[in-house]
């Protein structure tokens, strides 16, 4: 089912192996050219863009596109007790995590008289888009309305595609997801068009944002690279991936079962074990098979598992298996090897690592603590996660005294002169003539 790449005879460099590793076929440019007219038809009809392309795409024209407060509150009642349960323990776990990750503000004296701080100042509003598609993700209604809270963002709209079952409205788990957070602002749109109403604003239904993040589709995906710029976002997200480094420690079951959970998201999901150890190799696939067979979606997983994104990829050496996971960036990094946590602090390229057996991919998805938003297709290389950081501007203060421009003023002068900037330096004589 998987493919194999057998390195072991092989020493490829970096730069080699950024070829070799197993990537999904995934065209963000030529989505480009598909949303870029949606987008500037938002921009210009609003509301009735946005409904026009709601029948279109979600086969449903809502009654009201932003849902009322009144049916947020309702479906968190219709929700079973014990869903409820694993949302709040989520948020709590979510929530003290991120709030322990905001940067403190810095205050320094460089020289006598000579003050600089730098503080965090959170945006005024973000727009969080969360998918539809194959499954429901009221897990990632935590994981973005929580970073943006413990930021401190005051005005938080989400939006989410509507779903013809439900008249329209978002599925209840997610506006149950939202009343739980004290989120009064939902919009039943989904897809590139979302994107544009959070952007731009639509007169009388949406105020633009400042930022917009979450994941979505590779429609959602070009769209937010279409208004970068306009607004701030968190990434381009696309199909989902885990990489498991294993040696012959695994277990093999362990292993096989966390492959899976990725293949089922989306039949372009990635899954790729990198071993040392063939033994391991042949008895995950062995594992591989029987779950797969048992798997509630049995199609999406085969044709993820048997795409081009997923291998197992044989090492001749731990060195070289932390080299291949290095190249490969892996948006979830599992360690199934002796002293995992040696090993994962070796990790230089990964959007997450989880150290161990019993840190599966799946906890971190819904309840470690940790932000479930994360780089993929490699972009872990030089990208981060979701987190606090996300919805927050660094901004520094300069406050000198006559005193100690004046210790420096003739440096200035210098560096001014010499990029023949003159009135920079005269910036500065004034002072100190004065």
């Amino acid at each position: 089912m998987l493919s194999r790449i057998d390195l072991r005879e092989s020493t490829p460099s970096a730069r080699e192996l950024l070829d070799i590793v197993p990537r999904a076929d995934v065209d963000v440019s030529h989505a480009l050219t598909v949303v870029e007219p949606m987008l500037a038809d938002v921009r210009e009809r609003g509301e009735a863009a946005l409904r026009e392309y709601g029948e279109r795409f979600d086969g449903v024209n809502p009654e009201h596109l932003r849902v009322p407060a009144a049916d947020i509150e309702a479906a968190l009642d219709t929700l079973d007790s014990a869903v409820v349960d694993a949302l709040r323990e989520a948020i709590v776990r979510v929530r003290a995590f991120h709030e322990a990750t905001v940067p403190p503000a810095v205050e320094l004296e460089v020289a006598p008289g000579a003050m600089l701080s730098q503080r965090w100042i959170p945006v005024g509003r973000v727009g969080l888009y969360v998918p539809g598609g194959l499954a429901v993700y009221p897990s990632s209604v935590v994981m973005n309305v929580v970073a943006a809270q413990a930021a401190g963002v005051e005005s938080i709209a989400v939006t989410t595609p509507p779903q013809r079952e439900f008249g329209g409205q978002p599925h209840p788990t997610i506006l149950a997801a939202c009343a739980l957070l004290g989120i009064d602002e939902v919009y039943a749109v989904g897809g590139a068009h979302s994107i544009g109403m959070l952007a731009y604003g639509v007169e009388g239904l949406c105020d633009p944002v400042d930022v917009v993040t979450g994941p979505g589709n590779v429609y959602v995906a070009a769209a937010k690279r279409a208004v970068n710029g306009v607004v701030g976002i968190d990434s381009e997200a696309g199909p989902t991936e885990i990489a498991i480094i294993a040696d012959d420690s695994a277990h093999a079951r362990f292993v096989a079962a966390d492959l899976l959970s990725q293949a089922e998201h989306d039949p372009m999901a990635g899954s790729v074990l990198i071993t040392d150890s063939q033994e391991l190799a042949d008895a995950v696939e062995t594992e591989l098979l029987g779950l797969v067979d048992a798997t509630t979606h049995l199609a999406r997983t085969k044709e993820a598992l048997s795409g081009r994104q997923s291998a197992i990829i044989l090492t001749g050496s731990l060195e070289q298996s932390i080299q291949v996971a290095d190249a490969y960036g892996a948006e979830h990094l599992e360690i199934h090897t002796r002293d995992a946590d040696a090993v994962a602090a070796r990790i230089r390229n990964a959007g997450a690592i989880f150290v161990g057996p019993y840190s599966p991919v799946p906890l971190g998805d819904y309840m470690a603590g940790s932000n479930h938003v994360l780089p993929t297709g490699g972009t872990a290389r030089f990208a981060s996660g979701l987190g606090a950081h996300s919805f927050l501007k660094a901004v520094s203060t300069i406050n000198y005294s006559a005193d100690a421009l004046s210790a420096i003023g003739h440096k200035v002068i210098a560096l001014a002169n010499a990029e023949n900037l003159p009135a920079h330096g005269q910036a500065i004589q004034a002072r100190l003539e004065n």
